[in-house]
């Protein structure tokens, strides 16, 4: 019987060898923890001197540059996510920051600010600090900011991590968000995804904090202080909690000064074309009422990349009478009429400060109250030297008690090269031209400014970050007579009484359009159809109630001469309101 039974337990030794042996290591391996460790340089995909860029707890695809210690960053991810206002001339190879008073200029390759505050003589009184740094460079045609110089300017900070062999990356912060934390109860890997398979990508210590940011039944998504994201066992988490996080910088935002009245702007633009037109204030203002602001246009810009000019047709006398009927004059500086190179002029920094200069002289010289600048051609690539054209001005004007106004057309069809959302902050007022909703040159009839079209323009300028309280409506005291022949469309631009005389001489029916919030007639003769939108007392109560929800700051209308004698009441109405 023993003998039979030896074999047997041999046979079941050999089963438990070949267990231990080959089973229970498969089991170990299944159930235990992954030592593989990720290649980092592969998992942040840069190398050498590039480094990622974590921006609160989203990892940007963009990369800085490491230059002796030094972090520097792409312009372009400067302005996305930190600071928008530098302005850097590539011809020039200059940036610039417009401070309140100031502009603080470097030159590329340089690590010399100069800090210039700009007078009417041209020259300004300048000083300069050197950094510790170059403040910018372009390599490979990307321009790159120091991170410390572009700190001076916004409330950003910022960490450098990495080195000695293991990738750089930069953690920004730029503004105040809510987060969720946790303390590391014990030391533990941090792993790529997961699962206890999935390989390490860094190390983190008993009493760590980590940024959790999914938190799942076994897992948690967590990012470390190094910018490392990736999973850990939700056990090693310990008092989690929602926190305020900050930038952890004391930082004041210059503030940009404003020239603001405490009344309604009720503004019209009066076109003079010559200095003998000058006389016909008194025959265009004699039945207005509520009106507050006149608008000359006076100042015609010419010129180009050689050289800059401005055609001066104002008249002091003409200001004394305005200022004698209790308005103020805002003279309107155009680039329309004599069709300068607008490019050619704002892109040179010595052709821009010579346009400010000659501008702000020529108003002071007049004994205006405010420049009303009405640049219509400006084209996308202009846009930014547009916009440090009026932050440069602005300083001019503020120093010299002069209202700075800028009109602009309604925010669509792709015209962000004005830049409002700047305007709000260093002009005093940006004036929307709440009309031309169908122009001359449509190719369908339409209203010039229906009630959707201006609610939107002052809605959209809002929303863009335009204050309300700086925004002046534009409303037309002019109708468009529009026919339609054959496919061809045109249109004849009238003032309010002609267009009242050609549904009366026509016998058209005007009827009240919803839509529009306006008078429509039509009319069919010869083959052509004749449509008209009336701008009139009712069209214009309309706008007047959008432009009171909204609470903006007033109106400006274009033009003197050609309105009808009975709106100037409800006008009067509105400024008081």
């Amino acid at each position: 019987m023993k003998k039979k039974i030896i074999p047997v337990l041999v046979a079941i030794a050999l089963i438990c060898v070949v267990v231990l042996v080959t089973v229970i290591p498969k089991i170990l391996d299944r159930y235990s923890y992954s030592k593989e460790r990720a290649d980092l340089t592969e998992y942040f995909e840069c190398e050498g001197d590039e480094a990622r860029i974590m921006h609160q707890d989203q990892l940007l695809a963009d990369r800085a540059l490491v230059r002796d210690g030094a972090v520097y960053f792409q312009y372009d991810t400067v302005a996305a996510y930190m600071e928008d206002r530098f302005y850097y001339n590539e011809t020039e190879r200059a940036l610039k920051y417009t401070l309140p008073d100031c502009v603080e200029t470097v030159f590329l390759d340089t690590a010399v600010i100069i800090k210039t505050v700009p007078d009417l003589t041209g020259q300004g009184t300048t000083e300069s600090e050197t950094l510790n740094h170059t403040a910018a460079f372009e390599e490979e045609g990307t321009l790159y900011l120091w991170a410390y110089y572009v700190q001076r300017y916004c409330d950003m900070n910022y960490a450098l991590y990495g080195g000695d062999g293991e990738p750089y990356r930069v953690q920004i912060f730029t503004e105040e968000d809510t987060v969720n934390t946790a303390t590391i109860k014990k030391a533990t890997a941090v792993r790529r995804l997961g699962g206890i398979k999935s390989p390490i990508l860094t190390d983190v210590a008993a009493g760590d904090e980590v940024v959790v940011l999914n938190r799942m039944e076994t897992w948690a998504e967590v990012k470390t202080k190094d910018c490392v994201t990736g999973y850990i066992e939700v056990k090693y988490l310990e008092n989690e909690q929602e926190i305020r996080r900050t930038t952890g910088r004391e930082y004041t935002e210059p503030v940009y000064p404003r020239i603001q009245r405490d009344h309604k702007i009720v503004m019209a633009w009066h076109p003079v074309m010559s200095a003998d037109a000058n006389s016909t204030l008194d025959g265009v203002t004699a039945n207005t009422g509520g009106l507050n602001v006149i608008s000359p246009t006076w100042f015609y810009v010419a010129g180009g990349a050689d050289g800059v000019s401005i055609n001066n047709i104002s008249d002091a006398s003409y200001v004394a009478r305005a200022h004698g009927k209790g308005y103020e004059v805002w003279a309107l500086a155009e680039d329309m009429t004599l069709s300068p190179d607008l490019y050619g002029i704002l892109s040179s920094s010595t052709l821009r400060e010579a346009l400010e200069i000659q501008l702000v002289s020529a108003a002071l010289n007049a004994g205006v109250d405010g420049i009303n600048i009405d640049f219509e051609h400006v084209s996308k690539d202009c846009g930014v030297h547009f916009a440090q054209f009026l932050r440069e001005l602005s300083i001019l004007t503020h120093k010299n008690n002069l209202v700075l106004s800028v009109d602009n057309y309604v925010p669509e069809g792709g015209r962000g090269q004005y830049h409002l959302e700047e305007q709000g902050i260093v002009v005093d007022y940006v004036v929307l031209m709440g009309y031309d909703e169908h122009w001359a040159g449509c190719s369908e009839a339409g209203s010039v400014a229906s009630i959707g079209f201006v609610e939107r323009g002052i809605r959209d300028t809002i929303e863009i970050g335009v204050p309300a309280d700086r925004i002046i409506n534009g409303v037309p005291f002019f109708t468009r007579i529009w026919s339609t022949n054959g496919g061809e469309v045109t249109s004849s631009a009238v003032g309010m009484q002609a267009a009242k005389d050609w549904v009366n001489n026509y016998g058209v029916e005007l009827m009240w359009d919803e839509i529009t919030c306006q008078n429509y007639g039509e009319l069919s003769s010869g083959g052509a159809l004749y449509q008209v939108w009336m701008e009139d007392q009712e069209s214009l109560q309309v706008k007047l109630n959008v432009m009171n929800t909204y609470e903006i700051a007033g109106l400006s209308a274009w033009r003197l001469g050609y309105e009808t004698a009975d709106i100037w009441a409800i006008i009067a109405a509105y400024g008081n309101s």
